[in-house]
């Protein structure tokens, strides 16, 4: 496969957006706008409000969710919660935008066809699914209790959007360099980073739902919860797959634990990286991979402690950050071969 660089910036243009729209869609739920919209329209969806019948229209709607019967606000108030999911919203239609322009641009000049072509509409289609996903999610605000998305719908819509974001970015690099570089001694190390990847997206995953469910509520103290190991009533929830998505000491201990276990293999994978003396680029990436993970385990336990929701929302941004470098320093060594080798002290 001959590199093109215009499709590789393309791809990563793309992760890019993914990034944004988890900016826009973490602050919405920081805030509480998750249920502000409660209509659907992917195409004419874009342009905003313009009159005091269609202020009321939404309104009326809002009206009708849980959350405000519970916390009942003002029109102003409505307003102000509107406007970040409404760009939220825009922002998924500039991403279809931005990605259907420059495909139907470089199919039609030949650049983009046969198995590249019906790759990136797989992750189109995706792309679609998690727009979908989204929309029913916030559906569930009609419903009689429900006051925020529930963790059983977040916390696959961000797992779900982490694999189209990996998607991108290694599709991307493949893109700009098809022919991994040869790194001898580094089979390890890969092994290792394939690893760390899925280990992050993992625990990715529990920190959607510990934030969807309100969990950093409870047992503010580290590293004990509130003086003990195991949360109390850990399992008591019938049936016991309940405790992952409605238990918040559960929730938040196996994030906890995801959390520590992916921090140890992460610092570990980075540090042997750096021992094996890798090439200047798969250096810095490594470098940066052992300062995102420090730095993301340092605002975990901030957040625990002090139970602000907004150090979790950073948490989680940088939690992106770190997944991205993790998967991109996997990609650089696709080329790796043989058992590794650490260079002598």
């Amino acid at each position: 496969m001959k590199a093109d660089r215009a499709l590789g910036n393309w791809c990563l243009l793309l992760a890019f957006m993914v990034f944004g729209m988890a900016i826009g869609g973490g602050h919405a739920r920081t805030i509480g706008a998750g249920f502000t919209i409660e209509v659907w329209r992917p195409i004419t969806g874009f342009i905003p409000p313009t009159s005091a019948a269609d202020w009321g229209f939404l309104f009326g709607l809002y009206q009708k969710t849980a959350i405000f019967q519970a916390h009942p606000i003002s029109l102003a108030q409505y307003k102000a919660l509107f406007w970040p999911m409404f760009i939220d919203r825009c922002w998924g239609r500039l991403m279809a935008l931005v990605f259907l322009l420059p495909f139907a641009y470089f199919f039609a000049t030949g650049r983009l066809r046969g198995k590249r072509a019906l790759w990136m509409l797989f992750i189109f289609g995706l792309g679609v699914f998690q727009a979908s996903w989204g929309w029913y999610m916030v559906q569930t605000g009609m419903q009689p209790g429900v006051l925020s998305p529930p963790p059983a719908w977040a916390g696959p819509h961000l797992g779900s959007a982490m694999v189209i974001f990996f998607l991108e970015i290694w599709t991307g690099l493949t893109f700009r360099q098809p022919a991994p570089a040869p790194l001898d001694g580094a089979r390890g190390l890969k092994t290792a980073l394939t690893v760390s990847v899925a280990l992050i997206w993992c625990t990715i995953v529990f920190g959607a739902l510990v934030a969807t469910s309100n969990a950093i509520t409870v047992y503010n103290s580290f590293p004990t919860m509130d003086g003990n190991w195991l949360p109390p009533g850990m399992f008591s929830l019938h049936p016991w797959i309940l405790n992952f998505v409605e238990n918040k000491g559960t929730i938040q201990f196996f994030h906890r634990l995801l959390a520590t276990i992916t921090a140890l293999t992460v610092l570990g994978t980075g540090f042997a990286g750096l021992r094996l003396r890798p090439p200047p680029g798969l250096r810095d990436v490594l470098l940066l991979l052992i300062g995102f993970v420090s730095l993301q385990y340092l605002l975990g336990m901030v957040t625990i402690v002090l139970g602000n929701v907004n150090i979790g929302y950073i948490h989680e941004l940088n939690a992106i950050l770190l997944f991205a470098t993790a998967v991109t320093a996997r990609h650089m060594l696709r080329g790796a071969s043989g058992a590794a080798q650490p260079a002598a002290a």
